[in-house]
């Protein structure tokens, strides 16, 4: 079991994360006024990853890759699927939206987490699990719509992929001493390519090399690729899996309030509600950790 300094680490590195990821939506959306998502998608996690290999070098970390077979799957499900699918759904469907069904990740990976690494969830994890959910239907409100359907189906695909990458994550790290510096690196390197080869394959628009894209380019690659996915292995690591994942959902809920205070994006009623229930399920799921110390 993690100790207490170390789990509160992991809890900073977390809330690090939730502002990283949160601010990062907004820019994925801009960016698209100056390149195809494909594109924008291969060239953020390839740049993101060297910066990382660099980082080891710096460290003077071993740049031997972690076990193969489940790095390049890891890659593959929470990079390249997860990433490529959100950046195409964000074509047609707005930051938020896409941000916030992207972000049904959780009940995922708590149900992936029961099945592949025997995390049986508490009756307080399943307590937040369904104030987190009905916070979600809320905020969607799907009876007003989803917008465009084929960018609803891909968000929530990507949601599942990096569940998927979520559990497998959190199963190699049980299983060898992995470090959560290289495992990053490494499966952004092999899901940077795999979106590589999807960006030289699909026709899309030119890349406008604009000083607004280099900038979102560099704050993708050096903030919300690099240091926040780094964050997040070690947030893996330490934490559970349904504490981490169902906390992440502080991401989509600092997405609403960012676009409110920057873009002046007044939330709606039942947008307020819905954080409010959110925020409730992630006060029951963390309230396990607490009370044990």
């Amino acid at each position: 079991m993690p100790s207490l300094s170390a789990e509160r680490g992991a809890v900073l590195a977390l809330l690090a994360t939730i502002l990283l990821w949160a601010y990062s939506w907004v820019v994925m959306k801009q960016v698209l006024a100056y390149a195809g998502p494909f594109d924008f998608a291969a060239m953020r996690y390839l740049l993101g990853a060297t910066v990382l290999f660099a980082a080891m070098l710096l460290a003077r970390q071993s740049l031997k890759p972690p076990p193969l077979a489940p790095t390049l799957l890891i890659g593959l499900c929470q990079t390249a699927a997860f990433q490529g699918l959100e950046q195409w759904a964000l074509v047609r469907g707005g930051a938020g939206h896409v941000a916030l069904l992207a972000y049904t990740m959780p009940f995922w990976a708590v149900l992936l987490a029961w099945l592949i690494l025997h995390e049986r969830p508490s009756r307080r994890h399943w307590l937040g699990l369904a104030l987190a959910a009905l916070g979600l239907v809320c905020i969607i409100e799907p009876w007003r719509g989803l917008g465009n359907a084929t960018s609803t189906v891909l968000a929530v695909a990507g949601g599942m992929a990096w569940a998927t990458g979520t559990v497998l994550s959190k199963r190699l790290f049980r299983q060898h001493a992995v470090s959560a510096l290289g495992l990053t690196a490494w499966q952004m390197l092999a899901g940077g390519l795999a979106l590589g080869v999807v960006a030289l394959a699909v026709p899309q628009r030119a890349i406008d090399w604009s000083s607004a894209f280099v900038g979102g380019l560099a704050y993708s690659v050096l903030m919300a690729s690099s240091l926040a996915w780094w964050l997040w292995s070690i947030v893996l690591r330490r934490l559970p899996t349904a504490l981490a994942s169902v906390s992440s959902l502080g991401v989509p809920i600092v997405g609403v309030l960012l676009a409110w205070l920057i873009l002046r994006e007044q939330p709606r009623a039942m947008e307020w509600l819905g954080i409010g229930f959110v925020l409730l399920g992630l006060c029951a799921v963390s309230g396990v950790r607490l009370r044990r110390h």
